[in-house]
């Protein structure tokens, strides 16, 4: 650790004001070293939401090596905090995340967990999956994630289902089971934003269904 990133971490720890914390925060997040990743991971179960989307944009950046800390870290009892950090994992998009993504997706009871998990299975990049077989095997268990998903209860979990498989319809490969899926979504959802988002998926327009 660089003297520079070690006096960014302190100045996080020593924040005396909500101010202060975000602004240490951002200046920690600016500097991109991983020494910083453990601090911008405990930030964001601070309750402080402006300088948790600052350490969510900082882990971001930093990519690939942040996912396993992120992983290893999940709060499994502040919500606020999980939520946070599976944004975070979502964005990167690394197939490593696959499993939790899946699990938050399909079992987590806080809705904001949920959704973003969801948006982020449909986004993963695949192409760092070495081989064709594995690849096809985290393809499919993100579909069939997200079809079930996208029948759930809440209007807002379905839409996030709705974003992620528009995300996954852009590999050829799944094409034909996702769009009669949602067709389906178009034919009967009784939410019109996810029956509007479905279309915008499908690059429909509304009047053909007639019903948003």
């Amino acid at each position: 650790m660089t003297t520079s990133t070690q006096n960014l971490i302190q100045a996080v720890d020593r924040a005396d004001s909500s101010e202060s914390l975000v602004a240490a925060v951002r200046s920690l997040a600016a500097a991109k070293d991983e020494a910083g990743i453990a601090t911008l991971i405990a930030v964001l179960g601070y309750n402080n939401p402006v300088a948790a989307v600052a350490a969510v944009e900082g882990l971001t950046q930093l990519g690939a090596k942040a996912v396993k800390p992120l992983i290893d870290k999940l709060d499994g009892y502040n919500y606020g905090a999980r939520a946070y950090s599976i944004r975070a994992i979502a964005a990167i998009a690394d197939p490593l995340a696959l499993e939790v993504l899946a699990t938050a997706a399909a079992t987590d009871f806080a809705p904001s967990v949920r959704r973003a998990a969801a948006k982020g299975l449909g986004n993963l990049h695949w192409q760092n999956i070495a081989t064709p077989a594995d690849r096809a095997a985290a393809q499919h268990q993100a579909l069939e994630t997200l079809l079930s998903v996208s029948q759930d209860s809440d209007w807002s979990i379905r839409y996030a289902a709705v974003v992620g498989l528009h995300g996954l319809l852009q590999l050829s490969d799944l094409q034909a089971k996702i769009q009669p899926h949602l067709i389906q979504i178009i034919e009967s959802d009784p939410d019109s934003a996810v029956r509007a988002r479905a279309q915008l998926a499908l690059g429909v327009s509304a009047d053909r269904y007639g019903r948003v």
